[in-house]
């Protein structure tokens, strides 16, 4: 498990239950126990693949853990069905219980960063009974809403997500597809100076267009990790930016389900932020304390929003020191 080479973790492509072909890593420490194993179901959130969690699998199978990270639904070498309605959070969430039934699992751990934070707070509302704990990166839990938002009134509340209404257009897929390497090079760009659009200022692309340094700037990627997103992201965006298209469709799936405000009064629950962060509102942290009876949170402080790239290993090790002490079930025990 070499970081810096993709080939050497253990890869498989499996059609699911639902029907959709996943590609994930599977990587099983040794004296794996089907009982007494915990599993890591890690969850990548937009831009990114099963690749952005390359720095904790290998901590993290060698303190004992099973460890699954699949290319999420349009990404990487899994099913990118162009329907946005196939990216409900409902129908992500299914995939998830079918690949833990896949392989024989039947409660987990749920690792999520970004969108991936998203889909695992979701997880837990509609298969409540497959967590053994919960740990959100970047994107703070947000309950069901008891009215439908368009994308339009919730930019108007938070100015600051008004990258989400650009995604949310069609039109973002050819123009981000056209221009792939300046995109990725700005998304995974080092600190940038007080004159550089933000993520959070980018109200369509020819806002990044217009700064004609951002592809020149430094990133947080190596070259020949660069390369492999590039790589696997010219198989196509409009998979990855469909997540930002399904907001009518997880409203509408919630209602009807009457999917609950509250998780589990007994789950574990985790979160962990960068101070520097521009997404992080931190009065919705405070907020999400009503909804969650066991919560942490763990402030990374002068971090950004690619803690796994960026703290890899902070982040590996909390989150490990955090399980064992918060679980009550310890790597010996069953699960």
């Amino acid at each position: 498990m070499n970081p810096a080479d993709p080939e050497s973790f253990n890869h498989r492509v499996e059609k699911l239950s639902t029907g959709r072909t996943y590609h994930f890593v599977d990587q099983i420490p040794n004296d794996y126990n089907t009982e007494r194993t915990p599993t890591l179901l890690c969850v990548h959130g937009f831009p990114d693949l099963w690749y952005g969690w390359r720095h904790q699998i290998g901590p993290w199978v060698r303190e004992g853990f099973r460890v699954i990270v699949p290319d999420m639904l349009g990404y990487g070498g899994t099913d990118k069905p162009f329907d946005a309605s196939e990216y409900s959070t409902k129908k992500l969430c299914a995939d998830l219980a079918a690949i833990l039934d896949l392989i024989n699992v039947k409660r987990a751990i749920l690792i999520g960063h970004d969108w991936g934070s998203y889909t695992v707070g979701r997880f837990a509302l509609w298969h409540p009974d497959r967590l053994t704990a919960l740990i959100m990166l970047s994107v703070v839990y947000t309950p069901p809403s008891p009215k439908f938002h368009s994308m339009e009134d919730v930019v108007k509340l938070a100015p600051n997500l008004g990258y989400q209404l650009y995604f949310s257009s069609q039109r973002s897929t050819a123009d981000i597809e056209a221009n792939l390497p300046k995109f990725l090079s700005f998304i995974y760009r080092q600190p940038p100076s007080t004159s550089a659009p933000s993520i959070t200022s980018l109200g369509s692309f020819q806002t990044l267009l217009e700064n004609a340094d951002i592809g020149l700037q430094p990133n947080i990627l190596a070259a020949q990790e660069m390369e492999y997103y590039l790589q696997e992201f010219k198989k196509g965006m409009n998979g990855s930016l469909n997540y930002y298209r399904t907001s009518k469709f997880r409203f509408d799936e919630e209602k009807a389900a009457g999917l609950p405000s509250k998780l589990r009064d007994d789950l574990p629950v985790l979160f962990i932020w960068g101070t520097d962060d521009p997404t992080v509102v931190p009065a919705a942290i405070s907020k999400s304390h009503k909804f969650i009876a066991r919560y942490q949170d763990i402030a990374l402080q002068g971090q950004r929003h690619w803690l796994m790239h960026e703290a890899k290993d902070e982040v590996a090790e909390k989150i490990s020191t955090w399980i064992k002490a918060s679980t009550g079930f310890g790597l010996s025990s069953k699960l």
